[in-house]
């Protein structure tokens, strides 16, 4: 083994992560940055790329301070999916990035999927059109900012960003690429007749790459900015969801990995490409090289955040769990929708919004509490119903993302879903998945699969009790009914 260093980056929403990782899979150092989220109007979402990379570059040299730069061999990117990033003829960003989590386009989502239709959607995408995905930002970016569109002249996706300040070549990966709804999933290409109905150019896009590929090495300005030498590689990189389930070694074959971060997702991969005949599961390309499907619940642990810290006006969150006792679970009298920035899988619904039911004067602070973490636990399992009535087999998941961290969280998701979770030897998800593919690419390892051999693991397990699990199918059963119930309503609240 090497005396090798990998950096890996984990763009997020509200921060990047950053990691030095050695070889054998040892962690020697993280660092993260925060950056501000701007809501320009209510449910609209953006981001200014210059943050980012700011960001990027400060982490980078508090990481490596004290430490040899030569050692450092390669960088990994992931980062938030979906995001649109432009740039005009001299590679500057025309305007701030519009967010995964960004609501305005459901009108041009609605265009696509009823107009375009959604059969030929999944024929040409294998996925429908979501509001967070870009084709629809790009549409909406005609319509209403035509001086900007008019001079793009390339769109990327926002680790694609980072990649591009590290090495100036214009790259995105399989597995970011599939969330655009303009690449040809099964075939890892760009579709051509989405590129059309968007009304760009192929030369508009960056060239494609499997993951772990090398895609350049560090320009003199970039090595200069981050205190590290020109020729340190930097892969491709992969989507942040991709990248957490490298990172907990969810690869091949019948795999799952159930992340509780900011937004929660139900990550199943395959060595086979499949489509949801109903499209409720996103089909994408994996960072390994073969295909997934996914699940995606916008609001997961920023349920909690939202309720605790702005509402509850806390930061305690153990402390809050700790009212809630044991004999109350799977009995809780209060249910939450938890769509508070609407919602993806299964209902792909912008207008869909959080709801309490089952309120009283006697509910208490930790029925309410409980109720967001039983409300999400509930979404979650919406997703693997889907993958269940596919014949998927669910024999049991791995565990990661902020929410995890919590033992009664974790206690109520593994009875929700009547399966056994694994913790995962790192917790570090999405910024650790990235540095195993620089690793890889770098040739540490002979092959992705080797590494997360080498690296992943399971640590412990959080096994559902039959008796709970059996309250808590009950639980589900009312959990379903508050949807279908509330879903014409939802656009007169909105109005």
């Amino acid at each position: 083994m090497s005396e090798h260093r990998y950096i890996g980056i984990d763009l997020g929403t509200s921060a990047v992560k950053l990691l030095l990782v050695d070889g054998k899979g040892h962690i020697e150092g993280s660092v993260t940055k925060t950056y501000p989220v701007h809501f320009p109007r209510p449910g609209w979402t953006e981001q200014a790329p210059q943050d980012w990379w700011e960001a990027v570059v400060s982490g980078i040299r508090e990481l490596m301070k004290g430490r040899d730069p030569s050692t450092v061999a390669g960088i990994g990117t992931a980062g938030q999916m979906h995001g649109l990033v432009i740039l005009d003829e001299k590679d500057e960003v025309i305007r701030e990035a519009i967010l995964w989590n960004d609501g305005r386009t459901q009108a041009e989502t609605d265009w696509l999927n009823e107009t375009i239709g959604q059969e030929k959607l999944s024929d040409l995408t294998a996925n429908i059109a979501f509001a967070g995905f870009t084709a629809p930002k790009l549409l909406w970016l005609a319509k209403n900012e035509p001086e900007n569109f008019a001079r793009i002249r390339k769109i990327m996706l926002p680790k694609d960003y980072i990649n591009y300040r590290l090495t100036g070549v214009h790259s995105c990966d399989f597995s970011d690429a599939s969330g655009m709804l303009l690449l040809d999933v099964k075939n890892r290409c760009w579709s051509q007749e989405m590129i059309e109905l968007c009304g760009i150019s192929g030369e508009q896009l960056p060239r494609l790459y499997e993951s772990g590929e090398v895609t350049g090495t560090l320009t003199a300005e970039a090595a200069k900015t981050l205190g590290l030498p020109e020729g340190v590689k930097v892969v491709a990189g992969a989507g942040d969801n991709a990248a957490a389930a490298i990172g907990t070694g969810t690869l091949g074959e019948g795999m799952v990995n159930i992340s509780l971060g900011t937004s929660g997702t139900v990550f199943i991969s395959s060595e086979s490409f499949a489509v949801d005949p109903h499209n409720a599961l996103h089909a994408f390309c994996h960072a390994d090289g073969y295909w997934h499907l996914m699940g995606v619940v916008l609001s997961a642990a920023a349920c909690n955040q939202w309720f605790c810290g702005d509402i509850l006006k806390t930061d305690d969150y153990a402390g809050e769990q700790e009212a809630i006792l044991p004999e109350r679970l799977g009995c809780n009298p209060v249910l939450f929708l938890p769509y508070l920035m609407g919602e993806r899988s299964p209902v792909n619904d912008t207008r869909a919004r959080g709801v309490f039911a089952g309120l009283s004067l006697d509910t208490s602070r930790a029925d309410m509490v409980q109720a967001v973490f039983e409300g999400v636990g509930f979404a979650i399992r919406d997703s693997l119903e889907v993958a269940r009535s596919l014949h998927i087999p669910i024999e049991g998941s791995f565990l990661c993302g902020g929410g995890a961290r919590s033992p009664l969280w974790r206690k109520i998701l593994a009875n929700i879903l009547n399966i056994p979770l694994y913790l995962p030897k790192t917790e570090e998800g999405p910024g650790y998945g990235a540095a195993m593919l620089a690793m890889t690419g770098c040739g540490e390892y002979e092959s992705l699969k080797d590494c997360a051999a080498a690296l992943t693991g399971a640590v412990g397990r959080e096994d559902p009790d039959p008796a709970l699990a059996q309250r808590y199918e009950k639980q589900y059963a009312k959990y379903k009914e508050l949807y279908p119930a509330l879903k014409h309503v939802f656009p007169k609240l909105n109005s």
